[in-house]
């Protein structure tokens, strides 16, 4: 057994669940700000955002560094490498998501008309859990080398983005505004920033659980649907 290789995997993993943590801490500060249903946010929530944010930049920074300094140095076994591989490829899209929160909260002040939002709130705030479940489980599939967990997180990218289509069709026919005004024209291109942003945020939570069973079992399920189509 290689121990100092072993350290340095058990190293990366170790900073890899205290991130994951980090980003799932934005998530949680989002989801309470979407419940809130108010357009203002704190001074205080924002800098504690902003600062997250910046320790995720330095976070994403130092793990890929590990990872390829591992890889090079260490030559992992097959096993190994793909798992620091879809560790690499988590710690993506972890930072990616945790890029999506912070748009999310730019994007909410400037919505014009609170009472559209008012009236959505609840539905976005319903579509934010589905997909912070996504990249809950997407996680544990990871670090638990839970397969069962990844599928749930894939199969319910699909439910994300129905409930992203009927938001719109919703936040269109529920508004006593009419259309034509430009207030309710910008709430509604905020809005479906918001939604869109969120959908992301299950895209991404869908590449973590990829990455998770190709660390499993060196299988890339990415292009399985398409490539079936093909064959059909």
């Amino acid at each position: 057994m290689n121990i100092k290789k072993e350290s340095a995997i058990q190293n990366i993993i170790s900073h890899f669940e205290d991130y994951a943590n980090l980003i799932l801490s934005q998530l949680s500060i989002l989801e309470k700000v979407i419940n809130s249903g108010s357009l203002t946010i704190s001074e205080e929530v924002l800098k504690e955002l902003n600062i997250n944010e910046e320790k995720s930049d330095n976070f994403e920074i130092k793990l890929s560094e590990k990872i390829i300094n591992t890889i090079v140095l260490q030559k992992p076994v097959a096993s190994d490498l793909r798992k620091l591989m879809a560790c690499y490829q988590i710690v993506i899209n972890l930072e990616r998501i945790g890029d999506l929160v912070m748009d999310i909260v730019k994007f909410i002040p400037r919505i014009q008309d609170g009472e559209t939002y008012n009236r959505m709130s609840d539905v976005i705030y319903n579509m934010l859990l589905v997909s912070v479940n996504m990249v809950q489980k997407a996680i544990l599939s990871f670090v638990n080398s839970d397969k069962e967990f990844a599928i749930w997180a894939i199969t319910n990218d699909e439910v994300v983005d129905e409930m992203n289509h009927k938001l719109i069709r919703k936040a269109i026919t529920k508004s006593k505004l009419p259309e034509e005004t430009q207030q309710l024209l910008f709430s509604f291109i905020h809005i479906n920033s918001i939604i869109s942003s969120i959908e992301r945020i299950a895209d991404h939570a869908t590449n973590v659980a990829e990455a998770s069973i190709y660390a499993m079992e060196g299988t890339d399920i990415r292009h399985q649907n398409h490539l079936n189509e093909t064959k059909d």
